[in-house]
């Protein structure tokens, strides 16, 4: 889709900005907007939100992280239609989107700035603030970086500022195009979603049932494998390994001439070793973190903490790595398969004996006592083989899927801020649009 351009253009005097229509002015922020500063004492209100991934969110006010309700009284009241800025942390993070509009009256943290626009319309007063968020203005503003910024910081940030009706049409324009975008977004999310239930599915399935749909099955005796293969064995890990090694529970220091990933358990998805992540150790740290087992090619690296415990991925052959914190290692034992017994480990079969093992735990971890004797289902070392082969080229199939699916609403998303970045500095005049799309 294309769109017009306007019939004059003048330059806007703001560097990254460039050209904007001959007649939008360029106002400081301060002429259209004034800081909200509306304390909550004596909790007035109890409906608790929060910036999160630019949108304001509301959250439950009774599961406070350990804040007493006196805490809210100092957090600051806003309004549907005021902006909020997050300005703090400005170091450090350089990802999150940083403002957001309210769409109901509750109380949000005093750290945020909120302002009340009077002078423009909130709305385009959002969309044109997401276009300074993304483009990272906020990060060069008062000479160069700062951990946080005030609203005396924002004060002259400049504006820029199209009539009225520009605004209501430019808003109009955005809520349109910008929802059409987000239900494709949300399309290919749920469309990844489905593939990788579609994933653990096929490996469950696969090291539980085989390959065979007609084999003669059996009741495993287990209640996480339910029935196998009536061929198969049902036995400990510990008798499926020969080696079982555990990290060191210090910290790798990452300095010096660094080159050995040292392999965290944010390195790794289920059958998958995120190598071009990990972070590296020198020779001397190496060293020492392998003194208990040398990994090698085909070895099992399995994560036994964190957001991605119970996760298991196979060392690369070729690759000199090492484990950083919170992983363990397992070599598979003749005649058994690495990558059957590595599949396993990624199972359902086998995580619901971690789930069950970890159950009331706010913070999961897993012992290599446990995890030696979770149950695995064992068919002959040929059967092994070809179940690993065929897991290893479906999982890359669903895998690609994934990957086109993630690129796709990666593009649908800068199309989305590119769209809204065009509109708000009048790079197109989408006046005919809002105009053409009423009348249809």
């Amino acid at each position: 889709m294309s769109f017009p351009l306007y019939e004059k253009y003048r330059n806007s005097g703001i560097e990254w900005v460039g050209e904007v229509p001959h007649h939008w002015r360029v106002v400081p922020l301060l002429e259209v907007a004034h800081q909200r500063e509306e304390p909550n004492a004596g909790m007035l209100e109890e409906n608790l939100l929060s910036l999160s991934y630019g949108r304001i969110v509301q959250k439950d006010i009774s599961a406070n992280d350990g804040l007493l309700p006196a805490s809210f009284e100092t957090y600051q009241i806003v309004r549907p239609g005021d902006v909020v800025f997050r300005l703090t942390d400005l170091q450090n993070d350089r990802r999150s989107l940083r403002t957001a509009i309210v769409e109901q009256r509750g109380i949000i943290t005093s750290a945020y700035i909120a302002v009340t626009p009077t002078g423009i319309l909130p709305r385009y007063f959002n969309y044109l603030l997401r276009t300074y968020d993304v483009r990272k203005v906020f990060y060069s503003m008062g000479g160069g970086l700062r951990q946080s910024m005030k609203f005396s910081d924002l004060r002259k940030l400049p504006i820029l500022l199209p009539t009225d009706a520009e605004q209501s049409a430019i808003v109009t324009f955005l809520d349109r195009e910008t929802a059409k975008i987000d239900t494709l977004v949300d399309e290919q999310k749920r469309l990844m979603e489905l593939l990788k239930e579609k994933r653990q599915a096929v490996i469950s399935h696969s090291v539980t049932k085989g390959l065979n749909p007609n084999v003669p099955m059996k009741d495993s005796g287990v209640k996480w494998l339910g029935q196998v293969p009536a061929h198969w064995e049902v036995m400990k890990l510990k008798r499926m390994v020969s080696h079982v090694v555990d990290c060191l529970h210090t910290t790798p220091t990452y300095e010096g001439e660094t080159k050995y990933p040292a392999v965290r358990t944010a390195d790794l998805e289920r059958g998958v070793l995120l190598l071009d992540q990990a972070k590296l150790v020198c020779r001397e740290v190496y060293e020492e973190r392998i003194q208990r087992l040398e990994p090698r090619g085909g070895d099992i690296l399995y994560s036994r903490e964190g957001e991605r415990f119970g996760m298991a991925a196979l060392v690369p052959e070729g690759v000199n790595l090492c484990l950083g914190q919170r992983m363990m290692m397992f070599r598979a034992a003749v005649p058994n398969s690495p990558g059957y017994v590595m599949w396993a480990l990624n199972s359902d079969a086998v995580y619901n004996q971690v789930l069950a093992g970890t159950a009331g735990s706010t913070s999961p971890h897993i012992n290599i006592a446990d995890v030696i004797n979770y149950y695995i289902p064992c068919p002959g070392p040929a059967e092994q083989a070809e179940i690993s082969d065929y897991l290893f080229t479906e999982i890359a199939s669903l895998d690609a899927l994934v990957a086109e699916a993630q690129s796709a609403a990666q593009l649908l998303q800068e199309r989305r801020a590119a769209l809204i970045s065009a509109a708000v500095t009048g790079k197109i005049d989408v006046r005919g649009a809002t105009i053409a799309a009423e009348a249809a």
